[in-house]
């Protein structure tokens, strides 16, 4: 029975619901395309930083993702057990690891090419809604980062 005096707590007055419910809606449509290849959705975007940004440390990567060592070592572990990832150490500080994509790693970049536009086909946004959208996740994400 809803009761106005608890209005700000109904559901469907929470902006974290719709943004918890379409992160997880938009993960589950990636599964069939990274199925595929024994990725999850997290290992993929790793792989994506490591494309991008080429070798680097373990924190860097963490902090490109938005993700701590304890979330990101096991599932790099798999990549690695998957051929898709190297991990060694530091030769300079032996207590970081150095992550470098795979010669099979760079093949599944060539294969993965098709991924975003058959997701962004999923999303039913025209560009401009797409990167508006963007654009106000992203300043919400500083947002809270810097009132945190």
């Amino acid at each position: 029975m809803k009761e106005e005096r608890y209005k700000a707590l109904y559901l469907e007055n929470q902006l974290c619901f719709p943004l918890y419910a379409c992160a997880k809606e938009v993960t589950r449509q990636y599964r069939p395309f990274l199925d595929r290849y024994g990725i999850t959705y997290t290992q993929y975007i790793a792989l994506l930083a490591l494309w991008e940004y080429g070798p680097m440390h373990l924190e860097d990567l963490g902090e490109k993702l938005m993700l701590d060592s304890g979330t990101l070592t096991p599932l790099l572990k798999k990549l690695e057990e998957k051929g898709y990832l190297i991990r060694e150490k530091d030769p300079e500080d032996k207590r970081n690891l150095i992550l470098s994509v795979s010669e099979k790693g760079f093949a599944l970049r060539e294969e993965a090419l098709l991924i975003p536009s058959q997701i962004g086909s999923c999303l039913h946004l025209s560009k401009e809604e797409a990167l508006t959208l963007y654009h106000l996740l992203y300043k919400t994400i500083n947002n809270m980062k810097e009132s945190a």
